[in-house]
């Protein structure tokens, strides 16, 4: 039975013991529905914010988290304008064709991939009528929870190694509408091994096509291990994230081949300087430069 299936179960169970001897069938008045399975599981999609009924919602400090350099409301402006074009981007290259499973990566460590899938699972979410769940896919070093300043408890590990249930481990930042999060829980050696389960690939398959109108975005570590590669052929996309001014073009370029056969969307060009972000400087700088020693690749910005 499925982690949803099961989290169905539970929700009926609990349900029918609160229902209470009545009287008669023939007198029996109409009893309210069972909760809907997208209420069960956290995922209902209403106008405005979702109402969620079975995820745990843990209470967060707007302010902390954009000191942790998240984007929202109040924060800086253009670098919100950046991940709302980076959102349209892969709207656009994904949503017609039903590719709503998305791997972020990049060569090396530090360049802030972790960064990227959050605050892109937070401006998909604010779009009206999406919802996101960012799964902590970093079994190694997880992150997620600390950007967002969640309690550490039972995530992606829990279930994958003895079985506890997702639905339980799932949570909802309260302020951060229509966004879900799955933890990653405790690190662990066993990283490479738990992402290419056959456990790991029926719950990726699952998660993709019950909520086919959902984005589910996994954070996985970078391509110096063997994660994010055997992680690669379960999903529908894939964002490698690299630090302007930083990330050797020889390293990017053996990225790309390591990648090559799977699905990359692009390339994420973090920790760029404030000032390439304003309007004045893209239309001033970009046009001069000599197209002939532009290292082209699929940026995204």
């Amino acid at each position: 039975m499925s982690f949803i299936n099961k989290a169905l179960e539970k929700a009926k169970s609990l349900h029918q013991q609160k229902v209470k001897p009545g009287p008669s069938p023939s007198q029996e008045t109409p009893q309210a529905p069972l909760p809907d399975l997208d209420e069960v599981t956290g995922f209902a999609e209403t106008p405005g914010e979702i109402q969620y009924t079975y995820t745990r919602k843990v209470a967060v400090d707007m302010d902390r988290l954009r000191q942790n350099r998240l984007i929202l409301g109040g924060s800086n402006e253009p670098l919100g304008e950046a991940y709302k074009l980076l959102r349209t981007h892969i709207l656009h290259g994904t949503k017609r064709e039903g590719r709503n499973t998305l791997m972020f990566t990049g060569p090396l460590p530090n360049e802030g991939k972790t960064l990227t899938s959050i605050n892109l699972a937070i401006a998909i979410s604010q779009r009206v009528g999406q919802t996101v769940l960012l799964v902590d896919g970093d079994l190694r070093n997880p992150s997620i929870h600390r950007y967002l300043d969640l309690p550490s408890g039972p995530g992606l590990v829990d279930y994958l190694t003895s079985g506890y249930p997702i639905a339980e481990a799932l949570v909802h930042p309260e302020g951060l509408a229509n966004l879900v999060v799955l933890p990653a829980g405790q690190p662990t050696s066993q990283s490479v091994e738990l992402l290419s389960s056959p456990l790991m690939v029926d719950l990726v398959r699952e998660l993709k096509h019950f909520y086919p109108d959902r984005f589910v975005l996994f954070d996985l570590p970078p391509l110096l291990y063997a994660d994010a590669l055997a992680f690669a052929p379960l999903v529908d996309g894939i964002i490698l994230v690299v630090e302007a001014g930083s990330t050797p073009r020889e390293e990017i370029t053996r990225a790309l081949k390591m990648l090559k056969g799977f699905p990359v969307l692009g390339c994420v060009l973090n920790k760029i300087d404030s000032i390439e972000l304003s309007y004045d400087h893209y239309y001033k700088y970009y046009p001069e430069r000599d197209s002939s020693k532009k290292f082209k690749l699929p940026w995204f910005k």
